[in-house]
Formats: C-alpha cells, structure tokens, sequence
C-alpha cells in the first residue's frame, strides 16, 4: 500500500520567518552582549533546512493534490499565506549569508522578492474586484503586500540595496496603512473570528515591528545613527500590539494549539530584534532592560512554538484538516 504524499499548507512557511527572526535575534545579541555565535548559526542552519523542505513539498503539491493547491489559491483566507512562500525564500538567503554577501543567496533573495511581489500584485488586484465578504477578512491580509515588502525591504537593504529597500519600505508602509482600518473595523464591528481564526490575531504584531526592522536597515543598519523618532514611534506601535495581544490570549487560546499560533511568531522576534539594534545604534536607558525582557519572551515564545509543533507532529495531528476532502 502506497503511502500518501503529504499535503502542505503554505501557513507552514510561517515557521521559516520565525525561525530566521529568532535567528536574527541571536545575531545581534551577539553583538550587544556577547553571547556565542554558534546559537543563531545553528537557529539559522535549522531555518535554512525547514524552509528547503517545506518548499519542495509546496511544490510538490501542485503536482501530486493540484486540486488542493488550487482550492488554496481560491479560498478567502489561506490564499494570503501563499505570499509567505517567497517571503520565506528570502529569509532563507538571510539565514545562510552576512550582510552584503553575493552569490547564492542573492540569487534566493531576489527569486523571493519576485516571487512575493507577482503574488502580492495579483492577491490584492484579485481583492480589488470585489464580491467579498467582509467577515472573511482576518490580519492575514496583511501578508502578501505588508509582510511581503516589510521584509524585501529588508532583506534588499541587508544585501547592500538601501535605495532598492526604501522603495520596497513605501510598498510596505502605504500597503499597511491601507489596510489597518480594514482589518481594525473588521475585528471591532463584524461577527467575532472563529476559534480556529484566532491565532491569526498574532499576525496584528508583525506590521509595526518589521516595518521597523525594515526601516532600520533601509537608514543604515546596525551600524547607523541613532533611532530617530519615527523609529520609536514604530516600536511604540509595537509594544501597544503586544500589550493588546497579551491581554487578548485567552480569548484566542480557546483553539487548541496547533501550526497556526506560529502566527505569532514573526512578530515577537522582530520586536525584540528591534530593541536590540536600537541598542546597537547607541540608545541607551530604559531600552536596555526592554530588550532584554523582550529577547527572553521572544526565545520563551519560540521554545513554546517549537515543542508544541514537535508534539503535535509526533500525535500525527500538525496537519491540518484538508481543503478538499479525499475520497473514502
């Protein structure tokens, strides 16, 4: 008896970003407190090896369940986290090089942001058309155009492209903005999000935090001046998306736990990588003890995230229930 091939969703790439920011977090925490370098290399070998094989499996799927992948690309919310595939390829290419590094993972940069930008233009054209209902619209939203050029700004600006970064980071940026409203009315003035919807609340972090990483790098990286108030303002965003989903925990957590609170993930890394470069940059005082409060929860969150997935996958339940259901 032949053994089903598996089916994955792309919300799996949600665990390459997270990996790579808890990566990224190492990095330079290595460099503020000189903490040993062998973690983030091995936090990034791992991310490197999920994102290969999670990519061969996407890949697969439209060879071997094309039905599902094409019901995916259709439905109202999981089409927004095909947008993490090139996002994900991107953050690979972090994971494996330096900044300002050439060869290979420019190569996996510059596919990604292809791959992210084509998908982003035809997701949100797609939405333009209409027809849809407004209860369908989750934080999800925010990946394919936010997320997606939040982190090629950051990326073109991590491999030596700042001015190529700051156009990515307008993208980014206005994209946000955009849809801030949508998603806020939504949560606030439509039919609460289902159980199994909420964990995507944890995506409501991600636009203040990698927008601020992204605008870091686009003004000089680590090594740049001081953050200038924009910056803050975007970290102060931040903390208040925290606090907010703090408090907002138990209400979400009435779904058991399962791939999709890797949602979360991205976010509290990226917030905690951002009080670290702040350090980095020279800002002194009351961001000392905040980065390092943030870089334990951020290592706390991940810890939790990836014993539970382990778990979860030992039971034989990570994957979650099929688009189309197979025939008996």
């Amino acid at each position: 008896m032949m053994t089903a091939k598996p089916v994955v969703p792309a919300s799996f790439f949600g665990m390459v970003l997270g990996l790579v920011g808890l990566g990224d977090c190492w990095r330079v925490a290595a460099k503020a407190w000189g903490y040993s370098h062998a973690i983030d290399e091995a936090v990034m070998g791992v991310a490197f090896l999920v994102w290969l094989l999670l990519f061969v499996l996407y890949v697969g799927k439209w060879l071997w369940a094309r039905d599902e992948a094409i019901a995916e690309l259709n439905h109202p919310v999981q089409s927004c986290f095909i947008g993490l595939c090139g996002v994900a390829t991107m953050l690979a290419a972090v994971a494996i090089a330096p900044p300002n590094a050439s060869g290979l993972p420019v190569v996996l940069a510059v596919a990604g942001g292809v791959i992210t930008l084509a998908y982003g233009v035809y997701f949100t054209a797609r939405q333009w058309t209409g027809e849809r209902e407004l209860e369908t619209a989750s934080p999800a939203f925010y990946l394919p155009t936010v997320a997606g050029n939040f982190v090629s700004s950051f990326v073109a600006s991590y491999f030596g492209y700042e001015t190529l970064g700051q156009l990515f980071l307008g993208a980014g940026m206005f994209s946000w903005l955009a849809l801030e409203s949508l998603i806020t009315h939504r949560l606030s003035f439509v039919k609460a999000m289902a159980p199994p919807l909420r964990p995507a609340m944890g995506i409501m972090l991600a636009p203040p935090v990698v927008g601020c990483l992204a605008y870091l790098f686009a003004t000089g990286g680590v090594s740049g001046g001081k953050p200038d108030l924009f910056a803050q303002a975007l970290l102060g965003y931040g903390l208040l998306q925290l606090a907010l989903l703090l408090h907002l925990l138990p209400w979400i957590a009435k779904q058991p736990f399962g791939a999709s609170y890797w949602a979360f993930s991205f976010g509290v890394t990226a917030l905690a990588f951002d009080a670290i470069v702040f350090i980095l940059r020279g800002q002194t005082g009351y961001i000392e003890w905040l980065a390092m409060g943030l870089f334990v929860l951020a290592n706390l969150t991940m810890a939790i995230l990836i014993v539970g997935t382990l778990w979860r996958l030992a039971q034989g339940k990570l994957q979650p229930p099929r688009l189309i259901a197979r025939p008996a």
